[in-house]
């Protein structure tokens, strides 16, 4: 069973119907409670920063996902859900610390490069972590659907699984261990992002 996680999400529906869509056991948890038996989570996220983290911290699940991840479960964060794992964010002066998963910083995309802000629509992902088991069957510069402005930058590199040039390269996706995130929305990726919501479904019945 995969628990995803119900705090409020915008997207929590569409990520839903496509884990169902790929086979999936699918629970939408609101709760610490609901985590205990699951295989794997997911944390989707549509939205600012600081009110995930906030809506979290009140549902007492920011906590329960630092203690799940340490299970050596599998666990996956979608776009907010991914900047999450981070730090902190520069995000409208963000003043919410997050999960700390990972070092580094949420920056916004320069407003000076002559790009449009947000990046709403299709762009292409460099594999650069070949051996990633999310991304097992799908090609190299494949394309996904990203919708923000504000993006993860990893302090350590090697965590890296995928970069997506926009005005310069950032980090669309990263990896290490049983934690796997997305700055993009695989469940709005077409054939693309169903093949790595199958992969990820497979890391939690095996």
């Amino acid at each position: 069973m995969i628990a995803l996680l119900d705090y409020g999400s915008g997207n929590l529906r569409s990520v839903q119907k496509a884990l169902l869509n790929v086979g999936a056991e699918v629970k939408l948890v609101a709760d610490p409670e609901g985590m205990k038996d699951a295989d794997a989570v997911v944390l989707p996220g549509v939205g600012a920063f600081d009110d995930c983290i906030n809506a979290l911290r009140k549902q007492e699940l920011l906590e329960a996902s630092r203690d799940f991840i340490k299970s050596g479960r599998p666990f996956l964060g979608i776009c907010v859900g991914y900047q999450a794992l981070f730090d902190r964010s520069q995000e409208f002066n963000s003043c919410a610390a997050g999960l700390s998963v990972f070092p580094g910083d949420v920056v916004k995309f320069p407003e000076n490069a002559g790009l449009k802000v947000p990046q709403i629509g299709w762009n292409e992902i460099e594999i650069t972590q070949g051996d990633c088991p999310l991304y097992r069957g799908i090609p190299d510069r494949s394309h996904v659907y990203f919708v923000h402005s504000f993006y993860p930058r990893p302090t350590d590199e090697s965590i890296v699984a995928t970069r997506t040039n926009y005005g310069g390269e950032f980090s669309s996706s990263v990896w290490r261990d049983n934690v796997f995130a997305t700055q993009f929305h695989p469940e709005k990726s077409q054939q693309v992002g169903l093949r790595l919501l199958r992969n990820f479904a497979d890391l939690a019945a095996n």
